[in-house]
């Protein structure tokens, strides 16, 4: 059975989601707490888990309306599930909700360099120049 994703309803799962990401951007990446973690984590941002067939948590997402449409962020696997489809099916999850509540806004992200193609593969585009972001190259990506 392939891995599972949801939107995040009860704490135990967000406490999840935030400890993934914990690993992933602060532990493996050397972004700080204060980047990783802001003000849209408690307010209005919409978390999700992965997990895989045997149910281990393997990755988090998040995603938030903005004046510019939804962004979707925080997209994060753990080593040991990488390659796994565990980001594809956060991505799916995450899509079919915005799909359902903002049907017409422009879906938007900022990829780390290393994401581009993952992002690429599953239609969004490349916008604009490269930059920088918590010192990880990024590209603002935007869903086609």
């Amino acid at each position: 059975m392939p891995a599972t994703a949801f939107r995040v309803t009860d704490l135990r799962d967000l406490d999840a989601a935030f400890t993934i990401r914990e690993k992933v951007f602060q532990e493996e990446q050397g972004v700080s707490a204060a980047k990783e973690h802001d003000e849209h984590d408690r307010t209005d941002a919409r978390h999700y888990l992965a997990r895989t067939a045997d149910g281990t948590a393997a990755g988090a997402a998040r995603w938030r309306e903005t004046e510019n449409g939804v962004k979707l962020e925080r997209f994060a696997v753990l080593a040991d599930f990488r390659n796994q489809e565990i980001g594809a099916a956060l991505l799916h999850a995450v899509l079919a909700d915005v799909q359902a509540e903002l049907p017409d806004a422009e879906v938007y992200l900022n990829a780390q360099l290393r994401a581009v193609p993952f992002y690429e593969r599953h239609g969004f585009q490349k916008v604009g120049e490269m930059f920088e972001e918590a010192n990880i190259q990024h590209y603002k990506m935007v869903l086609g």
